[in-house]
């Protein structure tokens, strides 16, 4: 299997693990804040120092945010589903 590809399959892989708390994260600020602006875009350096240091082309892009939006989107999902049901904020409630 070609070096690409699976760099390709790890990069995927490592966006969308790393937007998966972001999502959940984001969902839990207001709308538009800083902290919202920090959960949607914090991980986006890392996905590019990793795709310049893998040697993956810009046509990895699309990939990878795509991979992003979907981590962004379930770990969203997750935190809203959490914060309905009342277990939000449990980190805060054990400070």
């Amino acid at each position: 299997m070609p070096h690409f590809i699976l760099s390709a399959v790890g990069l995927s892989a490592v966006s969308f693990i790393c937007n998966l708390p972001l999502g959940r994260w984001r969902v839990s600020v207001s709308r538009f804040s800083a902290s919202w602006f920090l959960a949607v875009h914090l991980s986006i350096p890392l996905i590019v120092l990793l795709r310049v240091e893998m040697g993956l082309s810009a046509w990895f892009i699309p990939l990878s945010l795509a991979s992003g939006l979907v981590g962004q989107w379930l770990g969203g999902s997750y935190g809203a589903w959490r914060e309905k049901r009342g277990e939000g904020h449990d980190l805060a409630d054990k400070a």
